[in-house]
């Protein structure tokens, strides 16, 4: 590999659970209704993961996909990098399990935690280790279980979430190709608008947590609601702006699907047509760090990317953390 290089995507993938939450399901357990989930988020369904899958699962699942589509084997293989907020464990990461349960004999890996902004990092992160020459091939994923993370008895937060894992293999490309720009931001003030207070040595879980729900996402969701439309929309134009590029000049708009009211206030501002967007989020709602990834995939295999098309990628999370990618797809 030569010492300069353009790097991107070389192959992506998806994994989502196979049983589906409808928000019918949700009305049997919590004072909601459809009509006010539809409303207020534009979620529908949700997929679960069984209580036998792990987030190190999804992870395998997708990353075969992203491996195929690349043409590469896990040997092939030099770093891996898992974007999460519901890891396996503490320690080890959930990337080290990955690379152990799929065989990336040659690979470092590390996690990531960024929240919902995970594979955004993930592919600026993987683009410029590939660009600096450090590696050749990276396989990042984005992937969640936030279905045990969320209070199943709170409603303004458990119709909103649910499990899934995006993939890519990032490697060297043509120049001019790959990732042209990204951006990436936070705003640690604003860290307890959308947390989980207990969940480390600042505030150990123990019964009196687990008694009071201190366990479980917490999200004042007006303020998230502002916040993310404020800065996703920034940083895609500051990312847009880095690449030397306007936002008519985008074929291929996906943000975070965390609300279907965040994502066309942000395509409002833009000025984006919906055939220039991909939106799952009625399908799978808030997957968190897997979300970008997994819509990528679906956009890419339903042929709406192509050769040539600046694809833009933006998420927006807890941290706060943002960012934003602008890439010239292979």
């Amino acid at each position: 590999m030569s010492d300069k290089c353009s790097a991107g995507i070389l192959g992506t993938g998806h994994y989502a659970p196979e049983k589906i939450l409808t928000n019918g399901d949700l009305e049997k357990m919590v004072d909601t209704s459809d009509e006010w989930i539809r409303t207020r988020t534009g979620i529908e369904t949700r997929h679960i993961a069984a209580q036998s899958e792990n987030t190190s699962d999804l992870c395998i699942k997708a990353a075969k996909k992203a491996l195929e589509a690349s043409g590469l084997t896990p040997d092939d293989i030099d770093f891996v990098l898992v974007a999460t907020a519901s890891p396996d464990y503490v320690v080890p990461s959930t990337a080290c399990l990955v690379q152990d349960k799929l065989g990336c004999t040659h690979a470092g890996a590390m996690d990531i935690s960024a929240g919902c902004s995970g594979y955004i990092y993930a592919t600026a992160l993987a683009s410029n280790l590939v660009k600096a020459g450090m590696y050749k091939h990276i396989l990042i994923i984005g992937a969640e279980i936030l279905s045990r993370l969320v209070n199943w008895h709170d409603r303004s937060t458990c119709i909103l979430f649910g499990d899934g894992a995006g993939a890519a293999v990032i490697g060297e490309v043509p120049d001019g190709y790959g990732l042209l720009a990204s951006d990436l931001g936070s705003d640690g003030s604003l860290g307890k608008i959308l947390d989980i207070p207990a969940s480390g040595v600042a505030e150990p879980v123990t019964h009196r947590a687990i008694d009071s729900g201190r366990i479980y996402i917490h999200m004042e969701g007006p303020e998230v609601f502002k916040a993310a439309v404020r800065h996703m929309d920034a940083t895609t134009m500051k990312t847009l702006d880095k690449a030397g590029l306007k936002k008519e000049d985008i074929n291929m708009f996906i943000a975070h699907q965390a609300n279907n009211r965040i994502i066309q206030a942000i395509a409002k501002r833009l000025g984006l047509p919906q055939d220039k967007m991909w939106v799952n989020v009625n399908r799978f709602g808030n997957t968190s760090a897997a979300s970008v990834g997994i819509a990528l995939d679906e956009a890419v295999r339903a042929g709406k990317v192509h050769h040539g098309d600046i694809v833009v990628l933006t998420g927006f999370g807890a941290g706060l953390t943002w960012g934003c990618d602008v890439m010239r797809w292979m």
